[in-house]
């Protein structure tokens, strides 16, 4: 085959991409993969038609590509045997090859495909290729083949332009969600006193204090030093030690093509169990007047979705932050702790286009807070999320669950001291705020660019915890 690829690049690259549907087998016909426990079926297959509803699952290990040709030769997305040896993301110049049998190829029997018996063209330009993360795409890649460059001992390289999911997914549909695997995050500590647990299935660390991170949760533990007001006294330093503990999911929909070949619906999203319990102590101030954000460890993870046979990467950033707003008057002894879920993506339907998703439900444990003199405090551990395919960042969310505290008068004040000597008013208050923005890159599913940023929109709850009127 070497000596064909040295005199006809158009053609192996060809024969790349439509042979390989003889080892390759139909999307409806995608063997479950009950041993992952992550797979979601959305409905019945269809006994006939166009129309069909594909698996969405957690991809395997060893994640095939595939491909699918230009619209109306009626050659479907399959899987295949190639490989992207390298891209280039400047001159989107990638080098395609044949893998090895068992080395990036499904584990499927082969068996012919009866969308890929077509007879090979002469050229490959308008192939469509989706791959899981490779040399040169750490995101995953999604391109149309424009021009058959020439053969080189890795393989045939060809010029590429970015593609769209519809091309790939065209009429079939496909809904589910996929925990993301919390040992797949790559965790940048930004500060010295982070600790990292996580839980998945058959691999279990365990975290601080011999604390059980639940299955398939990331933990991330965290204590710092934070600013005081200008002039207090050293007895006032303040200080913020907590948790954030958090299971992700993907959440994937695709409804069919549409109008003017676009998808009928759309969505992406993430969301998640949550919980986060903290402490803060001390007389904190924000030097600016502006709430001041101390991220303690970034965190990323390019999970792949299997959704039929074509590999969807999802670029998922976590950022985790503390944050502290207050007049530094007020000296504060507060503790939180948080529980409950959220969910923040787009969706995109006809006539409406893209519209942003957000909601989270937090509920509060019993809280110890004491406040002492007049002020305002206010301190979140929270997290902002991207959310992205392929490299494209699609949208972003912002979570930060939230404690305040406010005195006036002269206070000394305990939610958890019955009887303390007090004089005036005082109120602690949880809450949970999720903001966020729709991207243009959204458009990659096929749908209409999204002219400007579309903001998610200010989910805010509030909610007392204590305090009163008391005198002495």
């Amino acid at each position: 085959m070497g000596h064909r690829r040295a005199l006809l690049p158009a053609l192996t690259v060809t024969a790349l991409f439509l042979a390989a549907g003889c080892s390759s087998s139909a999307p409806h016909a995608e063997p479950p993969s009950a041993a992952r426990g992550q797979e979601v079926r959305v409905a019945d297959e269809p006994t006939g038609g166009t129309d069909h509803s594909l698996t969405v699952a957690a991809a395997p290990a060893a994640t095939a590509t595939a491909t699918a040709g230009p619209s109306g030769t009626g050659r479907r997305a399959h899987k295949t045997n190639l490989t992207v040896s390298s891209y280039d993301s400047r001159t989107r110049r990638a080098v395609i090859s044949g893998a090895p049998a068992g080395k990036g190829t499904s584990q499927t029997p082969a068996t012919p495909s009866p969308t890929s018996s077509t007879a090979p063209h002469e050229a490959a330009v308008g192939d469509v290729i989706a791959s899981a993360p490779a040399p040169g795409a750490p995101h995953g890649l999604l391109a149309k083949v424009t021009k058959v460059l020439d053969a080189t001992d890795r393989g045939t390289e060809v010029q590429t332009e970015p593609a769209t999911l519809n091309a790939l997914l065209g009429d079939d549909t496909a809904k589910g969600t996929v925990p993301v695997d919390p040992s797949s995050f790559a965790v940048d500590k930004l500060l010295p006193d982070v600790k990292v647990s996580w839980s998945k299935a058959g691999d279990v660390h365990v975290g601080p204090k011999g604390a059980t991170v639940p299955l398939g949760s990331l933990r991330l533990d965290v204590g710092a030093k934070v600013p005081t007001s200008e002039g207090a006294p050293v007895s006032a330093g303040a200080s913020v030690s907590g948790f954030v503990q958090v299971a992700p999911q993907v959440d994937f929909n695709y409804g069919g093509t549409g109008t003017d070949a676009a998808p009928g619906s759309a969505y992406l999203g993430v969301s998640g169990a949550w919980t986060s319990g903290w402490a803060v102590k001390g007389r904190a101030a924000a030097a600016t007047g502006t709430p001041l954000r101390i991220p303690f460890a970034k965190l990323h993870a390019d999970p792949v979705l299997q959704v039929g046979p074509v590999p969807v990467v999802v670029n998922l950033d976590l950022t985790c932050y503390v944050q502290i707003s207050g007049d530094g008057h007020v000296t504060v002894d507060v503790e939180q702790s948080l529980k409950g879920d959220f969910k923040a993506g787009g969706t995109f339907g006809p006539g409406k286009g893209w519209t942003p998703v957000s909601s989270a439900d937090m509920t509060s444990t019993p809280v110890r807070a004491s406040l002492t003199t007049a002020g305002t405090v206010k301190t979140a551990l929270g997290a902002e999320a991207s959310v992205g395919l392929y490299g494209t960042v699609g949208l972003t969310a912002d979570l930060a669950p939230y404690l305040r505290g406010e005195a006036s008068g002269t206070v000394t004040a305990s939610s958890d001291t019955p009887g303390a000597k007090t004089e005036g008013v005082w109120g602690v208050y949880g809450g949970v705020d999720l903001s966020g923005t729709l991207r243009i890159q959204l458009s990659i599913f096929g749908t209409p660019v999204i002219q400007r940023s579309v903001p998610l929109g200010s989910l805010h709850r509030e909610w007392k915890l204590a305090g009163g009127s008391l005198s002495s």
